[in-house]
């Protein structure tokens, strides 16, 4: 956890992620950085305490594993090494996706959403899965965001991604959809709706009383008065008036090309941004190894590394662990502001 930050009474759950992936590699690394640092909070990991053991061997990686039966043992297991839940586990095999892994992800990620939905954790990490496997065995959601957001009982709509790291935080309003659907997808009403969720997130999980936005532009120089497009004057001006009507601190449109020097972020807590490399190429320049996924608007907490599972290179002990890292530490703070809300 980040120093003076008093951790919260329930330790953080961290799911698997495809087992083909980097995801066993870098909740390792991440956990060793941490302990080091002494910065590790209260977690455990959802499964896999073989498949762990064996990613460890098979890298060398200095990480004693301390199966546990119970989330409740972490807090005192976590002395010894990673805590890690016993009665689910698989192989470790770093050749492709599979089934099988598939099928471990997603036992993974519905166990420790169960968890953190109950209360037995008091955030939940997510490490990367493969969206195509897991459609070939019957998975019909877009992404895990999508799962956790019905999990809880809340439409799609209300889970906003946010990518955050030390210097930005990015929202895209559009996530997956091309590009050139983009204009007839975005609305006023969409742009309220996601800035407030936006705000009450900043608020509730980032202890920050009074956000400030900054809303980016969609067409060079803003639409220059219409004469690169009008979705400025039509839809993104008449959504900040009616955001600042509501006594929300909004800036905007912001051309593009304006909206990420380092003088325009002192200026804001949080982008908006239009669609998805509009938020994410930013971020991912700035923070690339530290940059992570957060998902307001749920009655959990979620973070995720923001990468994905990048199978090319797993297995050969060269994935970076520092976003799973930052992702661990982040929701445990943010879990830290909540519990200190609640006094």
């Amino acid at each position: 956890m980040t120093p003076g930050v008093v951790p919260p009474a329930a330790p953080l759950a961290i799911t698997l992620g495809d087992p083909a992936g980097i995801g066993p590699e870098v909740i390792l690394g991440a956990w060793l950085r941490l302990r080091a640092e002494r910065r590790a909070p209260p977690a455990f990991v959802v499964g896999g305490p073989q498949l762990l053991g064996a990613v460890a061997e098979r890298l060398r990686i200095d990480c004693p594993i301390v199966p546990i039966a119970d989330p409740a043992e972490a807090s005192q297991a976590h002395a010894a090494g990673l805590p890690v839940l016993a009665g689910l586990d698989g192989a470790a095999t770093a050749s492709g996706p599979t089934a099988d892994g598939a099928r471990l992800s997603l036992a993974s990620l519905e166990w420790g959403t169960r968890l953190a939905v109950s209360g037995a954790a008091c955030a939940l990490v997510t490490a990367p899965v493969s969206k195509g496997a897991l459609a070939n065995i019957g998975w019909n959601y877009p992404g895990q965001t999508e799962f956790l957001a019905e999990a809880c009982g809340r439409p799609y709509r209300d889970a906003v991604m946010m990518l955050a790291g030390p210097s930005l935080r990015t929202v895209p309003l559009t996530v997956h959809v091309a590009l050139a659907d983009v204009p007839a997808q975005l609305s006023a009403d969409l742009i309220c709706h996601k800035a407030r969720i936006v705000v009450g997130g900043l608020r509730r999980d980032f202890g920050i009383q009074h956000p400030r936005l900054a809303v980016a532009a969609l067409n060079p120089h803003a639409g220059e008065g219409g004469k690169f497009g009008d979705e400025e004057a039509r839809i993104i001006a008449p959504a900040i008036d009616a955001l600042r009507a509501e006594g929300i601190d909004v800036s905007g449109p912001v051309p593009g090309d304006a909206l990420f020097t380092a003088r325009a972020r002192a200026g804001y807590d949080a982008a908006l941004c239009m669609y998805h490399d509009q938020a994410l190429i930013p971020l991912k320049t700035l923070e690339f190894d530290e940059g992570v996924n957060v998902t307001l608007g749920l009655p959990i907490i979620r973070t995720s590394p923001d990468h994905g599972t990048a199978f090319d290179i797993a297995g050969q002990g060269l994935a970076d662990p520092g976003a799973m890292a930052a992702a661990i530490v982040m929701a445990a703070d943010m879990a830290a502001v909540r519990e200190a809300a609640r006094g």
